[in-house]
Formats: structure tokens, C-alpha cells, sequence
């Protein structure tokens, strides 16, 4: 049994070129989504549940390494979805680009357009990192 876990663990780690990174990124932003969604769901939870626990929490996801992990994971989440569409896109509409070998340059695509929705979110998130984790950064007056 754990020689097959073992097979199995293997072939996920070995590289075999842009598009075998791509699942595996598709893989983690997955299971990063599902561990943002639970988090995000427990702690809005103990408002109702243990208003008492709200505070703590929210002291806790102020701390710079919380608040780095967020940022990553915010990127993530937004590859996921992304990279998402693309795996519909090509399933639903062009199954014939599987064969061809136009996924690399859909994976490079998928990539950049990641980044680009996320630099808005890594610019907000990076203020209030500066500002509320690290202190170093004041409150800009409009």
C-alpha cells in the first residue's frame, strides 16, 4: 500500500514540462482554496457563535506571516480560477487544442493574466500588510 502512495507521490513531483507544472499549480491553488474557504468560513462563524473568539482571531490574521500567506494564497485562489476557465474553455468548446501543441502558450496565458488580476489585490493587501502588520506605513488622507 504505501508503495503505491509512494509511486503516486513520485509522479506528481516529477517535471515533465509547462503543462504538467500547470496541474500541479491547478492541484495546490485548489486545496489552498478549499483551506481559504474553510478558514474564512470558521472565523466569520464565531461572530455569532463566539463574538469573544472574533477579536483574537482577527489579532492573529494581523500578524506579517498570516498576512503573507494571504497574499499568496489570494494569488491562488485567483489562478485557480483562472487556469479554471481555461481547462472549460478547452473542454467544452476547442477539445482539438489537447492535441495540438498550443498548451504550453496557454499555460504562459493563463500565468500572466493570474498576475494581472492579482496585482490589484497584492497592492491592497500589501498596504494593510506595511500598515496594520508592520506599522510602518500611516493612514493616506484623500
Amino acid at each position: 500500500m504505501f508503495r503505491n502512495i509512494k509511486t503516486a507521490v513520485s509522479g506528481f513531483i516529477q517535471y515533465r514540462g509547462e503543462t504538467h507544472f500547470a496541474f500541479l499549480m491547478h492541484r495546490i491553488a485548489g486545496l489552498a482554496t478549499i483551506a481559504f474557504l474553510t478558514l474564512h468560513i470558521l472565523t466569520t462563524s464565531t461572530v455569532f457563535f463566539a463574538p469573544q473568539w472574533y477579536d483574537v482571531l482577527i489579532q492573529i490574521f494581523r500578524n506579517p506571516l498570516v498576512m503573507i500567506i494571504e497574499i499568496i494564497l489570494a494569488f491562488f485562489v485567483i489562478y485557480h480560477g483562472v487556469n479554471g476557465l481555461r481547462l472549460a474553455y478547452v473542454d467544452l468548446f476547442r477539445p482539438d487544442l489537447w492535441e495540438k501543441n498550443t498548451t504550453p502558450k496557454m499555460v504562459k496565458r493563463v500565468m500572466l493574466i493570474a498576475l494581472i488580476l492579482w496585482l490589484p489585490a497584492l497592492a491592497i493587501m500589501g498596504f494593510n500588510l506595511l500598515h496594520y502588520g508592520l506599522g510602518w506605513v500611516g493612514v493616506i488622507r484623500w
